[in-house]
């Protein structure tokens, strides 16, 4: 039969082949939205010949009376979403803008130029990535809003989100080398740091 599912709404007994489950409203609660509802009557499941669940009946969102082109009410989740969108934007852009003058100066005074501050600024270089990694991103998700990315997925947009992986992985690479790099100048104190350069970067953009 089937196993008993937590569908992310609601929990589902196990159940023989072709049974009909029927679940009271009392047991379905939205824990993931920013309001709390509950649906009145009951929503009913078949487990299959093929031990799958089906879709609830009714579906939530005609259960709950969900209408997706509304824009009412004080816990409007569209405005909540595009208020913390231009947050994050901004506080990228701000990030971006320091670590670029950070970058510039470290570049421009030879005094600077050390094994260290080439560490950080190969540090600066991929918090950069993962700024610009997040622009692309959202180019590309909020491009076509008439498209459902969660069911259809374009080669643009895996392109992008294989980009975000990719900054995410080497910027915490990057970390680790800072930490690595600071371990070894304890260990070995009185050999140059400059032979491992090279291995630094390869582990941190490799």
């Amino acid at each position: 039969g089937c196993t008993r599912d937590w569908d992310g709404l609601s929990c589902w007994p196990r159940a023989s082949f072709g049974e009909m489950v029927k679940i009271p409203s009392n047991q379905t609660k939205n824990y993931n939205s920013f309001s709390d509802f509950t649906i009145k009557g009951f929503l009913q499941r078949n487990c299959t010949q093929e031990a799958y669940w089906s879709e609830p009946f009714p579906p939530y969102a005609v259960a709950c009376g969900f209408d997706e082109g509304s824009s009412k009410g004080p816990e409007d989740e569209k405005s909540y979403y595009s208020a913390f969108w231009r947050v994050y934007t901004a506080g990228y852009a701000a990030s971006v803008t320091s670590l670029i003058t950070a970058l510039i100066v470290f570049a421009a005074f030879r005094k600077f130029h050390c094994t260290r501050n080439y560490i950080h600024m190969h540090l600066f270089v991929s918090f950069i990535l993962r700024a610009i990694a997040v622009f692309t991103k959202d180019a590309v998700l909020f491009a076509d809003e008439t498209m459902d990315h969660c069911l259809m997925s374009t080669v643009a947009c895996k392109a992008a989100v294989a980009f975000f992986q990719f900054s995410i992985l080497a910027n915490f690479f990057w970390l680790l080398i800072e930490g690595i790099y600071l371990q070894t100048l304890l260990l070995l104190t009185f050999v140059s740091d400059k032979q491992y350069v090279w291995w630094f970067i390869f582990a941190g953009w490799g």
